[in-house]
C-alpha cells in the first residue's frame, strides 16, 4: 500500500514536471524549491525572459507591481545574501541571494532594503564613503530563510516604472537562467502573435545591411498563420528567414519576447534558438541575432533564424549549416516556423518554397573597402588615425571603409574620422587612436573623443593622440570638457533653518563626460548623498546624526575630466 501510495506521488510529480515544461530545455530544474519573490496575485509580467531590448536580451522577469511601490520582497528558498549592490543606474538598489540548491535569485530597483541589511549597506557606505557599493558579504553575515522579507519594491536605477526586476542565476557559472523553468506560475492560455516573415538571399556572403531581404505579411491568429495571399515563394541558392514574433500572458501584460523559435525544412529542424539561459558578457549579441540594420533604420526586431559565424550566442541548437538553406534541387519544400513562450503555449508558420533557377536575386556589389576576417584580430593605421579590432569584435567578415572629414566646427580638435558605419554591429570596443590638433597642446587632461551625436566615448591624450574604446561604429573626432557639473540646489540655501525638513535635495547634471563623484560634508564629516541618474536628482535625507544649531555644508561633485564644482553653505538644523 504504501509503495503503491508512493508510486502515485511520483507519477504525481512527474506529471507536474512534464506540465510544466512542455518547452524545449537543455536541462532539468527543480520546479519545487522557489516560492514567488511577491504576493501579488495573480502575478503579471511588464517583460520576460530574453525579451529583446537596445543592446541587450532582457536578464530576468520584470513582475508588475500595480504602478506602485513599497510591496514586500521574498526570500524564494533558504540561503544567504551573497551580493548588494547602489548603483545610480543599472539595477539601482538590489539584492543577490545564493541558496544550497546551486543557483542564486537576483532582486533589482527596490526602493529599500529590509532594516538589517539596510543597515549592514549604509554602515559600508559611510565606511567607503561612497554610494555606491557592490559588495559580497559571507555567507554567515546575513543569512535568509525561505519567505523572508528581504526588501520592498521599487522604481530605482534605470528602471522605467515601478516594478520587481527578478533572476535565477547558476551559482558557479553565473550563467542567467529563465526563470519560468522553475516552476514560477504566470497564468498564459496565449500563444505567440506572428506579424511577419522575412527571406534574406545570403547568396554565400556575410550578412549585412546590402543582403537582399523580402518581407512577407502574415496572417491568422490562434496559433495558426499563413503567409498573406502567397501560396509559394520561389527561392534560389542560399537563402536564410527571420521572423517578427511577440507574447502576452493572460492579465495585465505587456508585450514580451518569446520564448523559442524552430524552424522546420521538410519536416526536419533546422534551427532552433531557446531563451532557456544566456550569459551577461554574450547579451550585446542579440545584435547578431537580430537583423541589425533593420532595427537601427526602422526600429523592428527581425530575428534571423540563422547564425553570424562570429556570434558567441548559446541560445542555438539543431542547426544544419548555421541555418542557411540551399534551395537548388528543383523541388517544391515544406517550411514550418514552430514559436514557442515560456508555458508553451504554440503558434505555427507553414509555407511553401519551391526551387526555381530562375529566381535569383544578386546581392550589391559592395564598394572598395579592406577585407577583416571575423575571427582575426584586425587592424587599420594612417597618419591621422589608428584602429584595432581584437579578436572577437566581429560577427561577420567585414569590407572596411574609412573616411576622413574636415575639422567640425565647435569644440573639436581634430578633423572627423568615419570608421565603417552605423549599421554594422560589433561585440566588443575597438581601440580608437586619433591625432590632435597642435591646439589642443594646453588641454590635454581635458581631451576626449565624442561621436558625431556629442556622445562622449571617453578617452586620455597619449603621445599626441587622443585613444579611446568606442563600442559601435560612427563618426569621431577630439573634443574637450572644461566645464564642471552643474549643481542646483532646490530646498537649501544659505542660512536657511533646515529644521523639520527631511532631506536637502539638489539637481546635478554634466554637459558632457560623465558624473565622476559626489561627495557632502557637514562640519567636514562625510555624509551619505543618494543620487537617481534617470531623474539627476540628488539628496542627503536627515537621520538624526546632525545635533540642532549652526552647521556648515560643502557638496563637491566631479566629472570624468577633473571638472570640479563646490557648493559650500551654513544651515541650521
Amino acid at each position: 500500500m504504501i509503495k503503491a501510495k508512493l508510486l502515485l506521488l511520483s507519477l504525481l510529480f512527474f506529471s507536474f514536471a512534464a506540465n510544466a515544461q512542455q518547452v524545449f530545455s537543455t536541462q532539468k530544474y527543480p520546479l519545487v524549491d522557489f516560492r514567488s519573490p511577491l504576493d501579488i496575485v495573480p502575478p503579471a509580467l511588464a517583460g520576460s525572459f530574453g525579451e529583446l531590448r537596445p543592446n541587450h536580451f532582457h536578464s530576468g522577469m520584470d513582475f508588475r507591481t500595480n504602478q506602485r511601490e513599497g510591496y514586500p520582497v521574498y526570500a524564494i528558498a533558504d540561503g544567504y545574501v551573497s551580493r548588494l549592490r547602489v548603483q545610480n543606474s543599472g539595477f539601482g538598489l538590489a539584492i543577490y541571494l545564493t541558496h544550497p540548491n546551486g543557483y542564486t535569485s537576483v532582486y533589482g530597483h527596490l526602493s529599500r532594503f529590509n532594516s538589517k541589511i539596510a543597515q549592514q549597506v549604509k554602515s559600508l557606505q559611510y565606511q567607503k564613503k561612497s554610494y555606491e557599493l557592490d559588495t559580497f558579504p559571507s555567507n554567515l553575515l546575513l543569512p535568509v530563510r525561505k519567505g523572508d522579507i528581504i526588501a520592498y519594491t521599487g522604481n530605482t536605477g534605470s528602471s522605467g516604472g515601478p516594478h520587481l526586476h527578478f533572476e535565477i542565476r547558476d551559482t558557479k557559472t553565473e550563467a542567467i537562467i529563465n526563470p519560468q523553468l522553475f516552476g514560477f506560475e504566470i497564468p498564459d492560455n496565449i500563444p505567440p502573435v506572428i506579424y511577419a516573415m522575412y527571406v534574406y538571399r545570403l547568396n554565400h556572403l556575410p550578412f549585412n545591411e546590402l543582403t537582399p531581404k523580402q518581407y512577407f505579411q502574415v496572417v491568422g491568429g490562434s496559433g495558426n498563420y499563413a503567409l498573406n495571399q502567397v501560396n509559394t515563394i520561389h527561392l534560389d541558392g542560399e537563402v536564410g528567414f527571420g521572423v517578427i514574433s511577440t507574447d502576452k500572458h493572460n492579465g495585465a501584460s505587456g508585450t514580451n519576447g518569446v520564448y523559442s523559435i524552430e524552424l522546420e525544412l521538410d519536416g526536419k529542424i533546422v534551427f532552433t534558438s531557446a531563451m532557456e539561459r544566456f550569459k551577461f558578457e554574450n547579451s550585446k549579441a542579440i545584435n547578431s541575432h537580430i537583423d541589425y540594420p533593420t532595427f537601427i533604420n526602422t526600429k523592428k526586431s527581425i530575428q534571423k533564424s540563422f547564425v553570424d559565424p562570429g556570434n558567441p550566442l548559446g541560445i542555438y541548437s539543431n542547426l544544419v549549416n548555421n541555418g542557411r538553406i540551399e534551395f537548388n534541387d528543383g523541388k517544391l519544400h515544406q517550411l514550418k516556423y514552430i514559436i514557442t513562450d515560456g508555458k508553451g503555449n504554440k503558434s505555427v508558420l507553414q509555407f511553401k518554397v519551391q526551387s526555381d533557377p530562375k529566381a535569383v536575386i544578386k546581392t550589391p556589389e559592395q564598394a572598395a573597402g579592406i577585407p577583416y576576417a571575423y575571427g582575426n584580430i584586425n587592424e587599420f593605421n594612417n597618419s591621422e588615425v589608428k584602429v584595432i579590432f581584437p579578436k572577437g569584435t566581429l560577427y561577420n567578415d567585414l569590407n572596411f571603409q574609412y573616411k576622413a572629414f574636415p575639422r567640425p566646427a565647435g569644440n573639436a580638435f581634430s578633423a572627423a574620422h568615419q570608421i565603417h558605419n552605423s549599421l554594422t554591429p560589433l561585440h566588443l570596443g575597438f581601440e580608437l587612436w586619433i591625432k590632435a590638433d597642435s591646439s589642443l597642446s594646453k588641454y590635454k587632461e581635458k581631451a576626449l573623443i565624442v561621436n558625431s551625436g556629442g556622445g562622449a566615448q571617453g578617452g586620455s591624450f597619449d603621445n599626441g593622440y587622443v585613444k579611446a574604446t568606442p563600442r559601435n561604429f560612427g563618426r569621431f573626432h577630439i573634443a574637450i570638457d572644461t566645464i564642471p557639473p552643474s549643481l542646483t540646489p532646490l530646498n537649501i540655501s544659505d542660512g536657511k533653518n533646515m529644521a523639520g525638513i527631511s532631506k536637502m535635495s539638489f539637481k546635478l547634471r554634466d554637459n558632457l563626460s560623465g558624473l565622476k563623484s559626489f561627495n557632502g560634508y557637514v562640519d567636514g564629516k562625510w555624509i551619505l548623498m543618494e543620487f537617481d541618474a534617470k531623474t539627476a536628482s540628488l539628496w542627503h535625507t536627515f537621520d538624526g546624526s546632525i545635533a540642532p544649531g549652526k552647521h556648515t555644508l560643502e557638496v563637491i561633485v566631479s566629472d570624468m575630466k577633473g571638472n570640479n564644482r563646490n557648493y559650500s553653505i551654513t544651515f541650521y538644523k
